[in-house]
């Protein structure tokens, strides 16, 4: 069996998550899970369970997820499992990327999940 090469999306990703304070990154096969002291704040999938679609998954605030979808259902969705539980996925495959879009998502997400000290070392988007 070949191995699968890594999606191009996943550097830019990679490298905007890691830099928020003890950030980590764990690859599972063609999917990473971010994480802050063994906290997951976000996902990134890559054809998970065959659906074709290359997404960032993270947390936002209450019924943001919903209203994000709603909006824009052709770039956002509700991620199986975990959209019921206040997260959201945003599509990377529909063409250009807005890396600043993805980071205040990463932001909020991290801001959600890790310890008050770390999430008060690290600024809100502008």
């Amino acid at each position: 069996m070949a191995k699968r090469t890594a999606n191009p999306s996943l550097t830019p990703l990679t490298k905007l998550a890691l830099a928020f304070p003890e950030a980590q990154r764990k690859i599972h096969d063609s999917h990473a899970q971010f994480l802050v002291r063994k906290k997951t704040f976000a996902y990134f999938l890559d054809n998970h369970h065959g659906d074709g679609i290359v997404a960032v998954t993270t947390k936002v605030l209450p019924g943001e997820n919903t209203a994000l979808a709603q909006a824009q259902p052709k770039r956002y969705y509700l991620p199986t499992y975990i959209g019921s539980r206040g997260w959201v996925a945003l599509r990377l495959d529909l063409g250009k990327i807005d890396w600043d879009e993805v980071r205040e998502l990463l932001l909020t997400s991290y801001i959600l999940t890790a310890p008050k000290r770390l999430a008060a070392l690290v600024q809100p988007c502008d």
